[in-house]
């Protein structure tokens, strides 16, 4: 733990708090807020999380932490740091907390051909939806799945929609990686294999959703028209991931890597690879290793069936439009963006070429319009970048740079992020109270329990327009459209 970290903080670069490398920290951290954020919205844990980062082998650059930050497990979510993959005999580390239990947790934001005023009865359009999208913690309503096609989805991810029969709403290079990973070996456990059988094609609990919503404000009107966004076009967003099967691998790993560490004191010690970390929350494994080589594997097999999961809710939505609104109404996806997943990619640090495993936990990729893995239809704008905010106050997308690399390894905010955990927000938010403002906002929720009407009420996020202002003023990304909640189909 390092302590006394606000003595070592600079404030040069607008928008961003860097603390500087200090006691065993490798590296400098950085958070996206003002220290009066930092204050307001963490109970001080936050900026400890980030800095443990910082201790583990092989990081380079700096550790981030995105504007909507806040603590989680191991590493922040909203966090990103990136280790050398040729660090040591075995490469820099990977650490399956620093990714998260939901890999391949993501928003995919797709364009329908209909107004605001084109839905007669948005009422029943949201009953319909509600029934058509599967939400909660159970994965009762996944579409029916024998093995041997959930084999052909943990391979090949979006290249195997034919296998489970779903139309595919994508076109190429509006699906981060193609929607596909290639993955070595199925060796995920029966576990979690279990756990996926049922739940493809279901929403989740907690955070995760369904919403219509409304472009409310056109910010850039040259990349609004280049992506074919309008003011009062409607809007949808889904953000799930990789449902139990994900969170059975993640924590699959996270025991296997944990049972070989010794405490010391304050540290965990894996004596094998000479691993001193300050929390056993950031188990790690050299990538190169076979334990490393094994946890992106399964990583990458949990993250196909993430991008399949949205792929399925794509076409659910599209099937439930049309049943309800006729079959005039089409919907292309704009872009889906991944959260949790640890990439391979090439980056410059400190003015050098560097190899990286770049962890983004709650975290999305902004990679300027240049970048050679960004396709080609977005290379006069830079990437969309899709942050949801809360089911009151509206959403943002935003544009990774027009050209040179962001310094947060190509990566923005994911969302508002917290401001009350979910037991605060249990506490202090009542539930039909909640329902009742937001109707006579004119916003239809339907949700799995009333629970989550505190949960996730917009009290209990931080603002998401202060959230996108700090991410333009850091320059990682530029707003471009803004977007206000219609109907929204909660887990």
């Amino acid at each position: 733990m390092v302590a006394g970290w606000t003595n070592h903080v600079d404030l040069s670069k607008p928008g961003v708090v860097r603390i500087k490398a200090h006691g065993r920290m490798k590296i400098d951290a950085a958070i996206v807020a003002s220290m009066e954020e930092i204050e307001r919205y963490q109970d001080g844990r936050g900026p400890i999380q980030l800095m443990n980062a910082t201790e583990l082998p092989g990081a380079v650059g700096t550790a981030w932490g995105m504007a909507d930050w806040h603590y989680g497990y191991g590493l922040p979510i909203g966090g990103v740091v990136a280790t050398d993959v040729e660090h040591g005999e075995e490469g820099g580390a990977i650490s399956p907390g620093a990714v998260g239990f939901d890999i391949n947790c993501g928003v995919r934001a797709v364009a329908l051909n209909i107004e605001a005023h084109d839905i007669p009865n948005l009422e029943k359009l949201a009953r319909r939806l509600n029934g058509r999208i599967p939400a909660g913690a159970s994965g009762k309503g996944g579409i029916e799945m024998t093995e041997s096609r959930l084999n052909m989805i943990l391979r090949g991810g979006l290249n195997e929609l034919d296998a489970i029969d779903v139309q595919g709403h994508h076109s190429v290079g509006t699906v981060e990686s193609e929607g596909s990973f290639e993955v070595d070996e199925l060796s995920i456990s029966h576990r979690a294999k279990q756990r996926g059988l049922k739940a493809l094609g279901t929403l989740g609990s907690g955070n995760h959703f369904l919403e219509l919503q409304r472009v409310s404000e056109v910010v850039d009107a040259a990349t609004a028209e280049k992506w074919s966004l309008s003011e009062n076009q409607v809007v949808a967003m889904i953000h799930s991931g990789s449902r139990g099967l994900g969170h059975q691998v993640c924590s699959d790993h996270i025991h296997n890597l944990e049972l070989r560490l010794k405490q010391r004191g304050r540290d965990w010690v894996d004596e094998e690879w000479g691993y001193v970390l300050p929390d056993r929350q950031l188990a790690s494994a050299p990538i190169f290793s076979k334990e490393g080589q094994a946890y992106l594997n399964d990583m990458k097999t949990a993250a196909n069936y993430a991008f399949a999961n949205r792929a399925v809710l794509t076409d659910r939505l599209f099937k439930g439009l049309r049943a309800e609104l006729g079959e005039t109404v089409e919907l292309s996806t704009l872009y889906d963006v991944s959260h949790n997943i640890a990439k391979i990619e090439e980056h410059v640090v400190h003015g050098k070429n560097c190899k990286c495993a770049v962890h983004r936990k709650g975290a999305t990729r902004a990679f300027s319009g240049n970048q050679p893995d960004l396709h080609e239809a977005f290379s006069s704008t830079g990437q969309p970048v899709v942050v949801p905010g809360d089911m009151g106050r509206g959403s943002w997308i935003m544009a990774g740079p027009y050209s040179e690399q962001n310094q947060a390894f190509g990566s923005a905010c994911h969302g508002a992020g917290r401001a009350l955990s979910r037991t605060a927000a249990r506490k202090k938010i009542n539930a039909e109270a909640n329902e009742l403002k937001l109707r006579k906002k004119g916003v239809i929720v339907k949700a799995a329990t009333k629970n989550i009407l505190s949960e996730e009420a917009p009290e209990a996020y931080k603002d998401v327009d202060a959230v996108i202002e700090n991410t333009a003023k850091a320059n990682l990304a530029r707003p471009v459209v803004r977007l206000e909640p219609m109907a929204v189909i909660k887990g």
